[in-house]
């Protein structure tokens, strides 16, 4: 039977919620009634919109990344590093927060989803799944099955991610492995290569096979999209029925082209992409970004662009939306539930790690957005396009570099009952968000 949940404010607040937790996935499912929701006292950590409440569901796991929640509302969190591996997050009581942890796995990673029985975890090599027993235990079978192994080793945007496209096909991202596919990388005046070798095998969504264990991953694996540099920030929208990304930009126009960009280009310049991924597009990294003032893909200084130049970027694929430049997307959910308000109904969420290399500029991002969508596309254009959901992680009004900031935002899991969760790479806080006051936020 259904019995109300009691939210305990471990730092910010506490509230009563009701609601039954149903079938769901990582991007939500049926909604909980409301009748019998209150106001959330003024928080202290995060600012949400007006009827919003976040408590802290569980602390200091370790470098958080992804995560997602099972039909059963048990949490599982991705954690990168040497400590790395799966943590699982179980709340027996029903207070909101979790009770319950069980560690398990040897090597850190960042994609993690749920299909068909098996919880699929992505390290930066591999992709392993372990099976759920059907007893319900928190902690699934001990020895996991390799999906797709072989992944190069690689210094920069090595994390792997996991979706289901609902055809069969398991698609990831392998991220560049350079900034702008020089050798010597990120040199001072140097032209990029031509073409460039790094897209037979990288900067792009690969898509295997679901359930066949033992793929090698260029072998066995199909070039879905590509022309992405890196775009840890990918998810499938069950609704729309295709997937959507939001990719990492390029670094350093003006430290390495000193004549064509500006310190304060250099600052804003270029765009983290929001893109509409259909198989076979192509978005033209290295060649190419995104400016968002101009509203147009250009040429990379790299390839002969000069911050104004179009030609041969006017053959590819334009990002829905340009976010500010260097505000690191490290995960994207889209919210099919029906706790929150009628208007976040297929709209996506999409949490910004930060950046480092605005200085002397102040950082930015640090925050997580909703940008809503209907039938596909955005429902906005301009300053209406998206908005800050969430903010105050970074816990200071000026942010020089990444260690200023006391949180990160990094992975976002919606419940089967439509609460949100957010996680935090620094010191492994996940922030569960409900909607408490319907009748009286307005919105």
């Amino acid at each position: 039977m259904c019995q109300p949940l009691r939210v305990v404010a471990t730092v910010i607040a506490s509230a009563l919620i009701a609601g039954c937790p149903q079938s769901g996935t990582r991007s939500g499912g049926v909604a909980a009634t409301a009748s019998d929701l209150s106001v959330c006292p003024n928080p202290t950590e995060l600012s949400l919109p007006p009827g919003f409440c976040a408590t802290v569901f569980a602390d200091r796991l370790g470098p958080a990344r992804h995560m997602v929640v099972r039909d059963n509302g048990d949490l599982y969190v991705a954690l990168r590093g040497d400590r790395g591996g799966i943590v699982a997050l179980r709340d027996t009581d029903g207070d909101g927060v979790a009770d319950q942890r069980a560690r398990f796995g040897k090597k850190g990673g960042t994609g993690i989803a749920i299909h068909d029985g098996y919880l699929y975890f992505a390290t930066p090599m591999a992709i392993v799944r372990y099976r759920f027993d059907e007893d319900d235990a928190l902690k699934p079978g001990d020895e996991p099955e390799l999906v797709v192994g072989g992944f190069e080793s690689q210094r920069a945007h090595a994390s792997k991610t996991v979706e289901f496209d609902g055809r069969g096909g398991l698609l990831t991202n392998i991220g560049a492995p350079s900034n702008a596919c020089q050798r010597p990388q990120r040199s001072v005046g140097r032209p990029g290569q031509d073409p460039c070798p790094e897209l037979t095998r990288h900067a792009g969504i690969w898509r295997f096979d679901a359930d066949r264990i033992g793929q090698d991953a260029y072998s066995d694996g199909e070039r879905y999209a590509g022309g992405i540099r890196n775009a840890i920030a990918n998810a499938w929208h069950p609704r729309f029925d295709r997937l959507y990304a939001v990719q990492h930009g390029r670094d350093q126009l003006s430290e390495l082209w000193p004549d064509k960009f500006t310190q304060a280009q250099r600052v804003e310049l270029p765009a983290e992409e929001f893109l509409e991924v259909r198989q076979g597009d192509e978005f033209g990294w290295p060649y190419c970004f995104f400016d968002p003032f101009a509203q147009a893909t250009v040429l990379a200084p790299e390839y002969g662009g000069d911050g104004r130049i179009v030609g041969r970027c006017a053959a590819y694929k334009k990002p829905l939306l340009g976010f500010p430049a260097h505000w690191a997307p490290n995960d994207l959910v889209f919210y099919v539930g029906r706790h929150f308000p009628s208007r976040y109904r297929d709209g996506a969420f999409v949490a910004f790690h930060g950046s480092w290399n605005r200085a002397p500029a102040p950082q930015r991002g640090y925050n997580v957005v909703f940008v809503p969508m209907r039938d596909g596309e955005l429902a906005a254009a301009g300053a209406g396009a998206y908005e800050i959901f969430a903010d105050g992680f970074a816990q200071t009004d000026t942010i020089r570099g990444p260690a200023d900031a006391r949180y990160r935002p990094t992975g976002l899991a919606v419940s089967p009952d439509g609460r949100l969760y957010i996680s935090d790479s620094r010191k492994g806080r996940i922030w569960r968000i409900e909607y408490v006051t319907p009748a009286e936020s307005g919105l």
